[in-house]
């Protein structure tokens, strides 16, 4: 048996491991770059509370919700949804950058499940957003919010917002993957999240809009999400009987978007990130 020559080195064993275990590597290495770039979290930290001060104290005094706790108590449901739709974003830019920086590439030379890639990044997308809404909720006891259900009512209103993330993921894995530049992903989803969020019940009640615009706004995913939380919270009473459908059954349909969303994005979303990354 011939020894190797000197200097030369040997190619280390090759370990096969899960998917899970990969993904959680990768989920890992996201939250390490976090924690080196702190400022990362400003979307979800600096940003929603600046949102809630400003809604509750600025706007808050000229908005009427006819909600019994007001309109402090009204907005949070908003602004949570809100932030849970970013998640596409968050996921979007993150994904664009190692695309564009060659990371994704560094990961497909070693033995590893491309899916692991996707589902590392979606676990630390989870975590960010769960992050800002943490932080709101305590911004949300300082402001005057409080939580009125039950407790499983209100862990099923924090389900909901974790499973509305869920949906927003493959958003961004599709836009993340399709886009070649994170300046691109920045203004697609600045010109769809924006007006998709305020175009709903998140800041105002639906039941002063126009005819036309009230029925965009009420059957707005976003609506249904953020009418289900405030109920389950008990921060409102039911929608009014001249509401549309999706306001009367709130929870069923954020149930029903979640799952239409994620069955019709994810396939392109996986066939597009293929796409991109088998070049």
């Amino acid at each position: 048996m011939s020894r190797p020559e000197h200097g030369t080195l040997e190619r280390p064993a090759i370990r096969h491991t899960s998917l899970w275990h990969q993904s959680v590597t990768i989920f890992r290495r996201n939250l390490i770059h976090i924690k080196r770039m702190p400022e990362m979290l400003l979307d979800v930290t600096i940003q929603p509370v600046m949102f809630v001060l400003l809604f509750a104290f600025v706007f808050g005094g000229a908005i009427s919700v006819g909600a019994p706790a007001g309109y402090r108590e009204w907005l949070l449901g908003g602004i949570m949804g809100q932030t849970i739709a970013f998640a596409a974003f968050i996921v979007a830019v993150g994904l664009t950058a190692d695309i564009d920086k060659g990371i994704v590439d560094r990961f497909r030379s070693l033995p590893i499940n491309p899916a692991a890639i996707l589902v590392g990044r979606s676990m630390s997308s989870i975590t960010h957003s769960f992050i800002g809404i943490v932080v709101m909720s305590l911004t949300g006891l300082v402001v005057g919010w409080r939580i009125r259900g039950s407790v499983l009512e209100a862990l099923a209103a924090y389900g909901l917002l974790l499973l509305w993330g869920f949906a927003m993921i493959w958003v961004g894995i599709l836009v993340g993957s399709a886009m070649r530049s994170v300046e691109a992903v920045n203004g697609v989803m600045f010109t769809t999240i924006f007006p998709l969020t305020f175009l709903s019940n998140a800041f105002a009640p639906s039941e002063r809009m126009g005819t036309v615009l009230r029925a965009i706004a009420e059957w707005n995913p976003i609506s249904a999400l953020v009418q289900a939380v405030r109920e389950l919270w008990g921060n409102t009473g039911p929608a009014s009987p001249d509401a549309h459908l999706p306001m009367h059954h709130p929870v069923l349909f954020t149930i029903l978007w979640t799952v239409g969303i994620t069955a019709v994005v994810a396939p392109l979303a996986l066939r597009t990130f293929r796409n991109r990354t088998m070049q």
